[in-house]
């Protein structure tokens, strides 16, 4: 089979043959039918942090081959099963193939059932809708519309609260984003109310603003005084929950200024702060003593229940991290459907991830070459979509 396979030392991908994959008793073996690109996919081949010869890349959506001995009946898949799903790739140092082959293998219970849906369309969901859920679910706590073990006992205190017993203001910055997208969507399956503000282009607040994203309240990011548009919009009351989908430079700092200030009657927050990158990776630096409260981090790798080495940081393998993520693929399964994020679909297959998807994706690094100077559509700059390769 073909796949995409880091050169660490040229600080690329390129494109080799291996051996089929063959799945272990709880795997499947999958065909590939089309990937979706993430900014760490190209991140971690300009900065590598794996060895070469590592398969690159994360979201995948394909046909189930065959079955692993142990997959039980009842998770309704068989050969011939459309499914979608995320493998770890090349963004850490441990030994894990990436999706971005002609064939993988894959827990059974770590990929959702896609149905009717487009396979390029599918190939978008997993990994940034994960990291959505992640964020509103585990981290700041909202009821979820699905169950997993241990989440029947929640810790109440943490909860979050709402002025007045009103509806929970989410604040999400860079609304655009493709996490933020889904966090969007997942939040209005709460059974709490809630409503959304948001930060993003102006080219963009028409999307927004409509279904399925329905924010009540959008600002323009390039305002420099956003944060305060945001706390007029809440008549100063301030913001409940607000995640930071952009997390760099100031940002967190930013998005910390739209947060409720009071303090509950024990002494605990009524109003929490996520990011979707730490403050040890090193893209924003910003101490809790001026952002009044401690952002929540979580990478989505933790989902995966494996010990993950990356960025300075050891996860370690985490039950319930991947419990939860199995619920919510289930979830997925179910038909509950969430709007993929918008796509454009690039020519080339595998062959052109690195030279045109990397490079587009902007990681910064691709040995210091230039962008290869193209007049086509394709390549005109990223915004609010994802770009698809369709691989077979």
């Amino acid at each position: 089979m073909k796949a995409l396979l880091l050169d660490a030392t040229q600080r690329t991908g390129v494109v080799k043959s291996l051996p089929c994959p063959v799945p272990a008793p709880n795997e499947l073996l999958i065909q590939v039918k089309a990937i979706a690109l993430n900014p760490v996919d190209a991140l971690y081949a300009a900065e590598p942090l794996g060895k070469t010869g590592r398969v690159l890349g994360s979201d995948f959506s394909g046909i189930v081959v065959s079955l692993g001995s142990s997959v039980p009946e009842s998770s309704h898949l068989v050969a011939g099963s459309r499914v979608a799903g995320f493998l770890q790739g090349a963004s850490s140092i441990d030994d894990h193939p990436g999706a971005f082959a002609e064939f993988l293998v894959c827990p059974w219970d770590l990929v959702w059932r896609i149905g009717d849906l487009p396979f390029e369309l599918a190939a978008t969901v997993s990994l940034c809708a994960l990291t959505a859920a992640q964020a509103l679910f585990l981290r700041f706590r909202l009821p979820a519309p699905f169950t997993w073990c241990n989440s029947d006992v929640p810790d109440t205190k943490d909860e979050p609260r709402t002025q007045d017993h009103g509806p929970i203001s989410i604040f999400i910055n860079g609304a655009s984003t493709s996490v933020a997208l889904f966090a969007s969507q997942l939040a209005q399956h709460t059974p709490c109310p809630v409503r959304l503000f948001g930060s993003a282009s102006r080219k963009h607040f028409s999307m927004l603003s409509s279904a399925p994203y329905n924010y009540a309240h959008l600002v323009d990011y390039r305002s420099p005084g956003w944060p305060q548009q945001v706390l007029a919009l809440t008549e100063n009351r301030g913001i409940n929950l607000a995640y930071d989908c952009i997390s760099e430079g100031d940002t967190v700092l930013k998005t910390s200024m739209t947060l409720k200030k009071m303090v509950g009657v024990h002494g605990d927050r009524t109003a929490k702060l996520a990011v979707v990158r730490s403050r040890e990776g090193g893209a924003w630096s910003t101490p809790m003593k001026e952002l009044g409260v401690e952002p929540s981090y979580g990478a989505v790798w933790e989902g995966l229940g494996e010990e993950v080495i990356y960025a300075g940081m050891t996860l370690a393998p985490n039950a319930v991290s991947r419990a939860f993520t199995a619920a919510f693929y289930a979830w997925l399964s179910e038909g509950k459907e969430l709007v993929p994020n918008p796509v454009r679909i690039m020519p080339g297959g595998l062959a052109n991830v690195a030279e045109d998807g990397f490079v587009l994706l902007g990681s910064g690094g691709m040995n210091d070459r230039q962008a290869p100077a193209k007049d086509q559509e394709y390549m005109r700059p990223v915004s609010g979509e994802k770009l698809v390769y369709i691989i077979q």
